[in-house]
């Protein structure tokens, strides 16, 4: 299969998602910040998730979509007002949406894996959306357990010459491209190579409890990375590792929580973005990211993303650290 079809409805989706989110952060970030309920990052969430699961559902009715959001709060009554803000978000792009529609939409997004399915993060790195840092829209199609179609919407993210706002795409055995959020020819992307030294860095989560710093920095330093790392949140941390800007990315798991399992959507489409490049991913324990049992990598340990040269190298220095 060429996933050709699969790949034009994803993109598109991104796409609309993408501009939607940026509409609510240049909107209504500034004035509510400091509001304890966070609402313009539940209304971007909501908005991304019904526009993409509207497209999934409308091309691939068969597909069951897993999303991280569902509707059951905004059909509360005295969420009303903000089921209107997220509709109205949704209806700038989609005229002819109607509230009913729209928490419809979004439950679109509470399906089960299966033998084939898409898996969504509407906003992958939340705290990155509210402090005007970075943030991922992250969509993959998964058959029989192997990712197929990735699609990684970057809307804040900026490499080299290149404009702000990228979109990274992947189809298994096709490559990996980048192309600008606002509009362009795709170009092909390749993971760093093992020469480069001023690439080879390496890139974690900002936020501490999402990792254990101390051992990720001392893997980094074993396998000869000598510059501090890069943190950014999202999986844009998947696409710099693609792109060639970053040679490893760690997130192992905290010491407060050994036994923690990792979310599909917070990695499938960058899996495939990085492998299709030349990389290669894996848990802590060199075992492939196992999508097809739940919305949890409930077999894997931990997730070590490289350029593939030093893999090897990378899970020996966990054994050994």
């Amino acid at each position: 299969m060429s996933y050709e079809k699969e790949k034009k409805i994803a993109v598109e989706a991104a796409i609309a998602a993408a501009q939607l989110c940026e509409k609510v952060r240049g909107q209504m970030v500034p004035e509510a910040i400091e509001k304890k309920d966070r609402s313009p990052v539940t209304v971007a969430d909501f908005g991304s998730q019904a526009l993409i699961c509207r497209a999934l559902a409308a091309n691939f009715p068969n597909d069951p979509v897993v999303g991280e959001e569902d509707a059951a709060e905004l059909r509360q009554p005295e969420m009303a007002e903000r089921l209107e803000q997220v509709t109205g978000y949704v209806k700038a792009i989609v005229p002819e949406a109607t509230s009913a529609a729209v928490t419809d939409w979004i439950d679109h997004g509470n399906g089960e894996v299966g033998a084939r399915y898409w898996t969504l993060d509407p906003i992958d790195g939340t705290k990155g959306f509210l402090r005007g840092d970075q943030y991922a829209i992250a969509l993959a199609l998964v058959e029989n357990g192997e990712i197929k179609v990735g699609v990684l919407a970057c809307p804040a993210l900026k490499l080299d010459l290149a404009d702000t706002g990228l979109m990274f795409v992947a189809v298994r055995g096709q490559g990996a491209t980048m192309v600008p959020l606002a509009g362009g020819m795709p170009q092909s992307i390749k993971v760093v190579g093992p020469e480069d030294n001023a690439n080879l860095r390496f890139v974690e989560s900002v936020e501490a409890s999402h990792g254990d710093q101390s051992l990720q920095s001392a893997v980094a330093k074993a396998v000869g990375i000598t510059q501090a790392s890069a943190r950014m949140d999202s999986q844009a941390k998947y696409a710099a590792v693609a792109s060639g800007h970053a040679a490893l990315y760690l997130r192992l798991p905290s010491p407060k929580s050994p036994n923690y399992r990792e979310k599909i959507w917070d990695h499938a489409a960058g899996v495939i973005v990085v492998e299709e490049a030349g990389g290669r991913v894996t848990d802590m324990h060199g075992n492939p990211l196992d999508f097809s049992k739940g919305a949890k990598l409930v077999d894997n340990q931990g997730v070590v993303v490289s350029n593939g040269a030093i893999h090897k190298t990378v899970l020996a220095a966990l054994v050994e650290t």
